[in-house]
């Protein structure tokens, strides 16, 4: 057996009604502190009365949609104006991934581009992030769990990520309860991305033991509840689909991803589309494109996958990949070309995404070319 690390959050509670005991443990890291929140301010009022209660003077601030360098800068300078001693971010994962941004870099002495991957120089963060509380109201990102906080650069037409160790949350509360009544458009697209994330470590190069054993219990009943809540709202669904993206979140920081997320960077970067979304349609191309190149124990990882896949669609394991994205596109997930990647872009992207992290952990390496045939595929 080869050696491993684990990186996961100092504390991790799980369960409805977990969010209720937020206030207070918040108050334990200091009297002065930053709610990033969704674009509705409101959502987050009962954190903020909260907070207010334990004797927390907490600041506001507005996470409209996935964050960009320009709104993660306008952030920093904000909270480092109220010097805080603790970063909280109740949402999506656009929400926690600017929470984590900003905890990492109100520290730090150097600016964002500084310590960014790919586009940016990045540089280690030379100071410890401010201790970071993740409350997801999505399940699917697993941004609660990881250690890295992804950040659009138009300029570039990517996205990145900001990482270190550090930025795992001190605190990670799911509550499956927050995400009862998530829009169904949202539901699917961040499912789908739980889905992903379950699946793109288990079959990475880089799995461990540990990651093995919190991805594959979870692949079919993740893929269920999914199906489940596109059917209506469903509270046990609900929980198994947190609980997915739990285990998702802390494969990824362990185990890598794959050329989903790989592709997912850049046309993202590009398009401005959902990242869910992204991945919910590349995720059955990308499935049948690393079983077509793939044999030996990295084939019978795939096939494993794709039985558990089918014992949830239905069909043969072999046609799993298929099955399942005919079953998104039904469920209304639109494909690239509606979400504003033009054919005309399938190569440039192909050829920008080899040089992603996320790549690193496919099963094996993709060509241009491969690459171009998944995006024929998901348009």
């Amino acid at each position: 057996m080869n050696s491993f690390s684990i990186a996961v959050p100092g504390r991790i509670l799980f369960g409805r009604g977990e969010a209720a005991k937020a206030p207070g443990l918040i108050a334990a890291f200091g009297a002065r502190g930053i709610v990033v929140h969704g674009a509705d301010a409101a959502r987050a009022g009962w954190l903020m009365q909260g907070l207010r209660a334990a004797g927390c003077e907490a600041l506001g601030i507005a996470c409209a949609g996935e964050p960009v360098l320009a709104v993660l800068e306008q952030a920093v300078a904000q909270a480092r104006a109220h010097r805080p001693d603790w970063i909280v971010a109740l949402g999506g994962g656009a929400a926690l991934d600017l929470g984590k941004a900003i905890a990492a870099l109100v520290p730090a002495p150097g600016e964002a581009m500084d310590y960014l991957e790919v586009v940016g120089r990045g540089l280690p963060l030379e100071a410890a992030p401010l201790p970071f509380i993740a409350l997801p109201s999505t399940a699917g990102t697993g941004a609660e769990v990881t250690k890295n906080a992804v950040i659009g650069v138009p300029a570039q037409g990517r996205k990145v990520s900001l990482r270190d160790d550090r930025m795992l949350a001190r605190l990670a509360i799911v509550d499956p309860a927050l995400t009862d009544d998530c829009p169904r458009a949202v539901t699917l697209a961040s499912g789908l991305d739980a889905i992903t994330q379950v699946i793109e470590p288990y079959i990475s190069c880089k799995a461990t033991p540990y990651t093995d054993a919190i991805t594959r219990p979870v692949i079919g009943p993740g893929l269920a509840a999914l199906v489940a809540l596109m059917a209506g709202e469903d509270a046990q669904a609900r929980d198994t689909l947190a609980w997915t993206s739990v285990c998702g979140g802390m494969a990824l920081a362990n185990a890598g991803l794959g050329a989903v997320h790989g592709l997912a960077g850049v046309i993202g970067g590009q398009t401005g589309a959902s990242h869910g979304a992204i991945c919910g349609v590349l995720l059955g191309p990308v499935l049948a494109m690393n079983r077509a190149r793939t044999d030996g124990p990295a084939r019978a990882r795939i096939d494993e996958v794709c039985a558990l896949i089918s014992g949830v669609l239905g069909g043969a394991a072999a046609d799993a990949p298929q099955v399942l994205a005919d079953w998104a596109r039904a469920a209304g997930l639109p494909g690239l070309a509606a979400q504003g990647l033009a054919p005309a872009d399938h190569a440039q992207v192909a050829e920008a995404s080899a040089a992603s992290s996320s790549m690193k952990g496919n099963p094996l390496p993709l060509s241009p070319a491969d690459l171009v045939t998944v995006l024929q595929a998901a348009r």
